[in-house]
């Protein structure tokens, strides 16, 4: 799987921005996420239109409007119960909100890239179903072509046995070979090149991506507001010229969260840094301002520790628990290395929220640590930085404004180059 996430293509998906974004400054952030949309409408990608469901608790129906017919895979799943549709890469462009609601033995569904070439519908189930039927209908008779998938209400027993080993999909979905249109220019762990180079590696992550949009508020996706921040993040380092930047993604794409930390561990990165933006459940009250977090065993707060399972889950929202906790970490979280690589996060973590309180608004508790499994590369100091809240007006208005970004990303970057020249310094006189 790291092999993969690596040598990953640089295919672009549109990004699903739908809704209207709140302020002047929205447009600038969609004109950026927009950059690379003539690579989409090179690459031909099916166009789904339109998605309905019909039926009820015994017997549902979904339908996908599509502009010519594609090959799909479809499997159940329990605990939760699921369906798992696998597809060549589509352009979605449903309405905002489809797949929010449900009806009949469907709660709700998402959709979206789960890997260059491969796209993924998953529907969360109200009970244990079959499918009872599936099947791809040819544009005829002034209608597109369309997926179907019918499925039947069964007993717990019966979706049980349905579940053979047979059955039980690889995490790779059956797509139609997709030929790469760009050769990878920042993931592949390049280690002649990165010899030759000679910079320390900073690893940036833009959190979810794909078919995990993250948190989502007024129209807004956390997994579109991070990717235009680490872009920025990325285009300031580089600019600086100091250190070789590489992004865990850098369109809307799904990277599983082991994925995230192996492009570090491989390619040796002097620092990770995950950035993400929250939301406060409506029950829980409000809250702003940025949070920086690093990896502990016991979560320092209990906000600390509801993030860290809901970042968590990632991998499952994607449909498949796609890794468990690497062998290597687990093995060797007691070790003097992870001792270590945490207190350099620890230090690089207090020197980032020194130099975002000056231009950013903080937290009221701005360091947190919590079990965040993409923090846990034994070997890579890393932190997750939540630069603010989707949920709270102000922090929203923040985030979709580009003069904001750019001071954030300002104060950022120099945390980064305080760390790594003092780092480097220290390593240059041990040597």
């Amino acid at each position: 799987m790291a092999s993969r996430t690596n040598q990953r293509v640089l295919l672009v998906c549109a990004l699903l921005c739908a809704a209207a974004l709140p302020c002047a400054d929205s447009s600038r952030l969609k004109a950026a996420e927009s950059q690379l949309q003539p690579t989409v409408a090179a690459a031909n990608f099916p166009i789904a239109s339109g998605a309905r469901l019909a039926g009820d608790g015994k017997q549902t129906r979904f339908i996908l409007d599509l502009d010519q017919a594609v090959t799909f895979r479809a499997v159940t799943l329990a605990d939760p119960y699921r369906v798992v549709v696998d597809v060549p890469q589509v352009s979605f462009q449903l309405p905002a909100g489809t797949g929010a609601g449900g009806r009949g033995l469907v709660k709700a569904f998402r959709y979206g890239l789960v890997m260059p070439g491969g796209s993924r519908i998953v529907f969360d189930l109200t009970g244990p179903a079959r499918i009872a039927k599936s099947y791809v209908l040819e544009a005829a008779n002034g209608q597109p072509a369309r997926l179907v998938l019918e499925l039947e209400e069964v007993d717990r027993a019966a979706f049980v046995q349905a579940l053979a080993p047979e059955n039980r999909p690889e995490l790779r979905p059956t797509i139609a070979e997709a030929q790469p249109a760009t050769a990878p220019a920042a993931t592949a762990p390049d280690t002649a090149q990165q010899k030759a180079d000679g910079r320390p590696v900073v690893v940036i992550d833009p959190g979810h991506g794909g078919i995990d949009n993250g948190t989502q508020s007024s129209g807004e996706s956390e997994k579109n507001l991070v990717l235009a921040f680490a872009l920025a993040l990325r285009d300031r380092l580089e600019k600086a010229g100091k250190y070789r930047v590489v992004m865990t993604r850098d369109d809307d794409t799904f990277i599983p969260l082991d994925g995230r930390t192996k492009i570090a561990r491989n390619l040796k990165a002097a620092l990770f840094v995950s950035i993400h933006a929250d939301a406060l459940p409506r029950a829980e009250g409000d809250a702003q301002g940025a949070t920086i977090y690093t990896l502990s065993d016991k979560a320092s707060d209990a906000e600390a520790q509801r993030l860290a399972d809901a970042e968590n889950r990632a991998d499952a929202i994607a449909g498949f628990n796609l890794a468990e906790e690497p062998t290597d970490v687990a093995d060797i979280l007691i070790d003097l290395t992870q001792r270590e690589t945490r207190t350099f996060s620890n230090r690089f973590a207090r020197l980032l929220m020194g130099e975002m309180k000056s231009t950013v608004r903080m937290h009221k508790h701005p360091l947190k640590s919590a079990g965040f499994r993409v923090l846990k590369a034994p070997d890579v100091p890393s932190v997750l930085v939540e630069i603010g809240y989707v949920s709270n007006k102000g922090d929203l208005e923040h985030l979709v404004s580009e003069g904001w970004r750019s001071k954030a990303v300002g104060s950022m970057a120099q945390a980064i180059d305080g760390f790594l020249t003092k780092r480097m310094a220290t390593a240059g006189s041990s040597n």
